[in-house]
């Protein structure tokens, strides 16, 4: 109690904050503010050998209860999950529990799997938890949330409760289910012929037969073997071609945060924990999955030896990008382009997240939130001082899990001066929507958009759609000649057309110059700019 004092200590405000009396009504599942809590009942005195004995031979659950935040649930299924990340013989590993195992109507709060991550090799406990917000500010991706575990009564730990990337997902987020869905990473790897490449998790190389995919991909839908295929193939060998059946822009996003948080037990890694569903328009979406071991958790690209500190902090941004046996970063990246929308991408996850401190900010907010479950669990892997010093500094002789400000404070320097991150983007100005004129009679019948940008620009694309479950269309605007720019700057323009005074129009704009490229507005993937035509005319 002694070592901990010092830290409540240092933490007072923040503790003051997170215990604040809250106005009494059922805890969201996944409420970052708050410490949910899961009481398991599994009948076998031994549990842990049951559960062993079913990950390690079996693919089905153990049927047991769960008590989720105070509501009961009978007859659920229970198994440890992960790679990696479970260990024979140890009760604190991760979970997954199936509410709707039996009772297919059973839920809480509209969820029906619930996800427990262990945390291994994560001595700071909150790696997971701020890679999935800081992805979630990008593109789709799992809500995350703390958690106590219990088993027959026993405190197993704390652990991190992810959202499950299942049915309920994909309908929240791409609005659809029973698309194709793929997992990158197999539990329990198949035969596959001898013809097969070798080797490859999840690295979507083209393979001509389909058996060979079931090796390194877990299906989650009813079929889809042939689309994943095909995927590859337009991957490979007709990439001109990938905007038809990829989200190219959430890929580069996913490469993007890969990158600069040192995610390594991701496709830029070991080509492993990251899942793809094909939307409604035929275009498959990336989501992260798996993330105790970013920011430098694991060490290896994929082949060679472990890095060291310095070659993490310091890591290619460009990483990949002539390797054959990484398609999705060398195809893509081999258009200048989408090349130039990926650094766009790096340079701002930095700006919003490390340059300015917020990550080791909320890192200690929710080192705060969880110090005191965290020393009551008697199974952690880590001591409290190596919980209280795995933000600032390396943990462990042998694994040598970097202090996440230790990796990211050198690695933001690292980035922002690196060459192919410091070429100037032009700015987009004066964007403008044309209403009609004061005592005008004719209504606007469109949208007339146009923008300004500076240094030298070379074009401006228009993104939009007027149904918000539409993918957004490109259209290349027309540049207009005036007097009033000033020296550098260009002014663009575009028509698009509007279906009755209730077309609500969602877009954004892209700039590219020489050396890089912006958007307009910045956080476009989650927020893009929306006009009615019906207030145009007003």
């Amino acid at each position: 109690m002694k070592k901990l004092l010092p830290f409540l200590l240092a933490f007072l405000p923040l503790l003051v904050i997170a215990q604040a009396p809250q106005p009494v009504s059922e805890r969201p599942l996944y409420d970052i503010k708050s410490i949910g809590e899961i009481k398991l009942t599994i009948q076998s005195k031994n549990w842990t050998d049951a559960l062993d004995s079913l990950r390690i031979y079996g693919d089905g659950m153990i049927t047991g209860a769960a008590l989720v935040d105070g509501h009961q649930y009978e007859s659920v299924g229970i198994r440890y999950r992960g790679d990696k990340s479970y260990q024979l013989n140890l009760k604190r590993n991760p979970f997954s529990i199936k509410l709707n195992y039996n009772n297919k109507d059973q839920n809480h709060q509209g969820y029906t799997s619930l996800k427990i991550s262990s945390s291994l090799r994560d001595p700071s406990m909150v790696r997971e938890v701020l890679f999935y917000e800081i992805a979630g500010r990008y593109m789709a991706a799992p809500k995350v949330s703390y958690t106590k575990l219990f088993v027959n009564e026993e405190y197993i730990g704390l652990f991190v409760n992810v959202e499950s990337v299942d049915a309920q997902f994909t309908q929240k987020h791409f609005g659809s289910m029973g698309h194709p869905f793929f997992k990158a990473g197999v539990d329990y790897k198949p035969e596959i012929p001898l013809s097969c490449k070798q080797n490859i998790a999840g690295s979507l190389e083209y393979e001509a037969d389909i058996k060979c995919y079931k090796g390194s991909f877990e299906l989650n839908s009813p079929q889809g073997w042939e689309t994943l295929q095909e995927l590859t193939r337009v991957l490979n060998n007709d990439p001109k071609n990938i905007q038809q059946i990829l989200d190219v822009d959430k890929t580069l996003w996913m490469l993007a945060l890969n990158n600069v948080m040192v995610n390594l037990s991701s496709y830029t890694g070991n080509a492993m924990n990251y899942y793809l569903y094909q939307d409604n328009f035929g275009r498959f979406q990336p989501v992260h999955w798996d993330l105790n071991l970013s920011f430098g958790g694991l060490k290896n690209t994929g082949s060679g030896s472990d890095l060291e500190l310095r070659d993490l902090q310091r890591l290619d941004p460009l990483l990949h990008i002539d390797n054959a046996l990484r398609p999705l970063i060398k195809q893509l990246l081999a258009d200048e382009l989408n090349k130039k929308i990926y650094l766009n991408h790096i340079d701002q996850i930095v700006r919003e997240n490390f340059k300015n401190g917020a990550y080791e900010k909320r890192a200690q907010e929710l080192q705060a939130m969880i110090v005191v479950p965290f020393v009551d669990d008697k199974y952690k892997t880590y001591s409290l001082s190596d919980f209280q010093n795995s933000i600032k500094a390396t943990v462990g002789k042998k694994s040598k899990i970097p202090g996440i400000v230790e990796l990211m404070e050198a690695r933001t320097k690292y980035l922002t001066s690196h060459p192919e991150l410091t070429a100037l983007a032009s700015t987009i100005s004066g964007v403008t929507v044309q209403s009609r004129a004061k005592f005008e009679n004719t209504k606007v019948e469109g949208f007339r958009i146009t923008a300004k940008a500076d240094r030298f620009p070379k074009r401006m694309w228009v993104y939009y759609r007027t149904k918000a479950d539409q993918p957004f269309f490109q259209m290349q605007m027309e540049e207009e000649q005036s007097k009033k720019a000033t020296s550098g700057e260009r002014l663009y323009m575009a028509n698009l057309p509007g279906d009755g005074e209730d077309t609500v129009l969602e877009y954004y704009l892209m700039v590219e110059n020489a050396g890089a490229v912006s958007f307009s507005p910045s956080n476009y993937t989650m927020t893009p700019v929306k006009v009615k035509l019906k207030d145009l005319n007003k």
